[in-house]
């Protein structure tokens, strides 16, 4: 983007030769600072340039002197004195025991003397103690006799009676004591009796109603005459009237017949209710005398299944009488092997702890011995020390002649000396380079980014409208520019971008003035790759 350029890296030899040269020059400062001149009540330390080393940098070929330092060291005038006296001390002391040491070529020469020791204790005296075993245990009775048979079973008492002996049919059924009467004999129909009657009356009116239309003729009423009418109704009144008194005993004597028939059967049927009841008593009495049997064979059984159980519970007593007789005996056989067992247990005891009182006694006899046989090794351990002490006491002698007392050397204080920390020259070379190769980055994108946010829009871009103006770079021939607005238009920041009057001169088509006679530049079409008008 554009014809500016990159910073240029550093070189690698010169910032080297920079950064030995800087910590050369921090360590020969951090050399003076550390070496501090002490001085303390038993003496003193100095520190003094003694001459210096040249040395070339193979990167640069310069050429350094580097001091070189020499500590002394001073004793106080006391501690000065006491080494005086040492020294002499121990030449005295040396000349002593090199005299004395003499003697030791007599005494190493002889060998040690050992037949005034006493005698070492005899290991083989001393027996070991022969223990007593313990004996196995008594033999314990684990079972006991048989005691007899549990009986677990009862002898039979005889059956139970379950059922009560048959005492006879229960009379369920009456015998036939006859038909109930429900209907009589008698006609219901009336008509019977009424033309029985009638029979006997209609020819006595049919006479008389002839005579009657005789006697009317013979008056001289002709039929269909008011007259003759009244005469023929009063006739057929009478005839009616007899007809009714006809009809009304007919059924006077129906009622009267059918009152006989009724009582008959009613006769009938008492009769047969007393058989009925006559059979019904015989029934009740025969099943009153069965159910008296059944009560008398109930009883029976009852007495008899009684007597079983008291035979049952006699042959269960005997039973349990056995079982007790038999659980007596096994509780003296198992007392009495309980017994016998406390006793050979005991008497087991009796024999161990009888074992174990010899073995205590073999015990105390060896331990005496050993005591015996430590005491004569002790004395004869005893006896060598003593000898040992005798012969190296010449050697301890010589050697506490040749240990003199020791002069105090001067306690210095380690100093906290002020060190200057190198400086990382390279890395701040380094550094350098990358923060303008980043800002050289962020312009570019700035500028990338800028023209971007332009693509298709006149932005003011006239040089009379900008000031504080610098140059950052190209693009496509064209100079990029940072700048700030004037007047109105400067809103407080920096801008980048290109100049209009130096694109009027190139792209005119990409310039255009306004109307407050300020030149905009049209960026889309002025970076538009290939286009042009």
């Amino acid at each position: 983007m554009g014809k500016s350029k990159t910073p240029k890296a550093p070189d690698p030899r010169e910032t080297a030769s920079a950064q030995t040269s800087t910590n050369i020059g921090t360590a020969i400062a951090n050399g003076y600072l550390g070496n501090v001149n002490q001085v303390t009540p038993d003496g003193s330390l100095t520190y003094s340039q003694s001459g210096t080393n040249k040395w070339t940098d193979p990167m640069s070929g310069a050429v350094y002197d580097l001091p070189t330092w020499t500590a002394t060291q001073t004793l106080s005038p006391g501690q000065q004195a006491i080494k005086t006296q040492n020294d002499a001390a121990e030449l005295n002391l040396s000349k002593l025991a090199n005299s004395q040491s003499g003697r030791l070529q007599d005494l190493l020469g002889k060998p040690f003397n050992l037949s005034g020791a006493p005698a070492a204790g005899d290991p083989s005296k001393v027996g070991l103690p022969q223990y007593a075993q313990y004996g196995s245990g008594p033999n314990l009775q684990t079972s006991l006799g048989n005691a007899g048979n549990v009986q677990s079973t009862i002898a039979n008492a005889g059956n139970i009676q379950k059922g009560v002996a048959d005492a006879g049919t229960i009379q369920k059924t009456l015998g036939d004591a006859g038909d109930i009467t429900k209907t009589y004999a008698y006609s219901a129909d009336t008509s019977r009796y009424e033309n029985a009657l009638m029979e006997r009356m209609n020819p006595q009116l049919e006479r008389s109603r002839a005579a009657l239309e005789t006697q009317l003729a013979n008056q001289g009423l002709q039929p269909g005459s008011e007259a003759f009418n009244r005469a023929i109704d009063a006739a057929t009144r009478q005839e009616n009237d007899a007809r009714f008194g006809a009809i009304l005993n007919a059924g006077q004597e129906q009622s009267r017949l059918a009152g006989l028939a009724r009582d008959q059967a009613g006769f009938q049927n008492s009769a047969q209710q007393q058989a009925y009841n006559q059979m019904l008593s015989s029934g009740q009495f025969a099943n009153t005398a069965q159910q008296q049997q059944y009560g008398q064979n109930a009883n029976n059984m009852q007495l008899g299944n009684a007597a079983q159980q008291q035979q049952f519970g006699q042959n269960q007593a005997q039973l349990q009488a056995n079982n007790t007789a038999q659980q007596q005996k096994f509780d003296q056989g198992l007392a009495s092997a309980t017994f016998g067992n406390s006793a050979n247990q005991q008497m087991y005891q009796n024999n161990q702890s009888q074992t174990a009182a010899n073995n205590a006694l073999k015990d105390q006899t060896f331990n005496a011995q050993q005591a015996q046989l430590a005491a004569q090794n002790q004395a004869r351990a005893q006896y060598l020390n003593e000898q040992y002490a005798l012969r190296n006491q010449p050697i301890n002698e010589i050697v506490s002649l040749m240990s003199g007392a020791q002069v105090n050397n001067p306690n210095f204080v380690p100093t906290q000396g002020q060190s200057i920390p190198n400086i990382d020259y390279a890395g701040m070379v380094q550094q350098d380079y990358a923060n303008k190769v980043g800002a050289y980055n962020q312009k570019q994108a700035g500028i990338g980014s800028v023209l971007g946010g332009l693509a298709g829009m006149f932005t003011l871009s006239d040089k009379t409208a900008k000031k504080d103006i610098e140059k950052v770079g190209e693009l496509k021939g064209h100079g990029l520019y940072e700048y700030s607005y004037r007047g109105q238009h400067n809103d407080g920041k920096r801008h980048i971008g290109v100049m209009a009057q130096d694109v009027e001169k190139k792209r005119p088509d990409a310039v255009r003035k306004g109307s407050d006679g300020l030149r905009r530049v049209d960026y889309g079409a002025l970076f538009a790759a290939g286009r042009k008008k």
